[in-house]
């Protein structure tokens, strides 16, 4: 008898080859090849805080913020702003830039990444200035209902401007977020959708900042709130717990 299973027709093979699975994908906190002869660089390596300070201070925070299997977390504490363990900045500062990072949240957690950060002496109270990407679970956090029109909520320019026609993966999954500056040009992107878009500087910008809290004289001691030329990238800690990785940029 004629054994068919030695036989595989041309069409069946050509099937067999196309639904094979895909290549994994790339490890977290790790470059491509193209991406390192595009110019990115980590700014967190997954296994240590080179790169990271506490903000107003020389060296990273001792307690609170942690590197485990490949993520930055921030220790939950009382939900206070910057008051426990401290917000961590970037060694460097960046003027132009393609900025990318992955966060995961906690239940009813607040955070942000904030830039064109510029350490202001004396220090004030709270967490350092800077635009601010909000990073919120918009469900239940009291802070989402604040300020006007959602401009509190995950993705948007923190009581500047709210970002629009978000898609947002559940509590305790990565999303992926996005900062762009070309020029005053900045974009906030979340999980590949823009979300925000404006001119820094522009007089729309400002009459934003006249309408926020941002207006109140503390913000302006060193100059126009959001203008400065460079700064540097800050996570903060408020108080809840949340996860970052894949934080890396390229300078335009």
């Amino acid at each position: 008898m004629l054994n068919v299973t030695k036989y595989v027709p041309l069409a069946a093979l050509a099937v067999a080859v196309l639904v094979q699975p895909a290549a994994a994908p790339d490890a977290p906190n790790t470059l491509t090849k193209q991406e390192q002869r595009d110019g990115w660089k980590l700014l967190f390596d997954g296994k240590t805080t080179k790169g990271w300070r506490g903000a107003y201070k020389e060296s990273f925070p001792q307690r609170g913020w942690s590197v485990n299997d490949g993520t930055l977390s921030i220790q939950k504490t009382d939900g206070s702003e910057s008051t426990n363990f401290g917000d961590i900045v970037t060694t460097d500062e960046y003027s132009q830039f393609d900025l990318r990072f992955d966060f995961k949240l906690s239940e009813g957690a607040n955070s942000g990444l904030k830039y064109f950060v510029a350490e202001q002496s004396p220090k004030p109270a709270g967490s350092a200035f800077g635009l601010e990407y909000q990073v919120l679970d918009d469900e239940r956090h009291p802070d989402a209902k604040m300020g006007r029109d959602g401009n509190r909520t995950v993705g948007s320019l923190y009581d500047l401007i709210p970002a629009k026609d978000k898609k947002v993966n559940p509590i305790g999954q990565w999303n992926s977020g996005r900062v762009l500056v070309r020029g005053n040009h900045v974009e906030h992107w979340l999980n590949g959708s823009k979300v925000v878009e404006y001119e820094r500087g522009s007089d729309a910008f400002r009459e934003l900042v006249a309408k926020s809290k941002y207006a109140a004289p503390q913000y302006n001691s060193n100059g126009r709130f959001g203008e400065a030329p460079k700064g540097h990238i800050l996570l903060q800690d408020h108080g809840d717990h949340v996860e970052f990785r894949n934080i890396k940029i390229k300078t335009l």
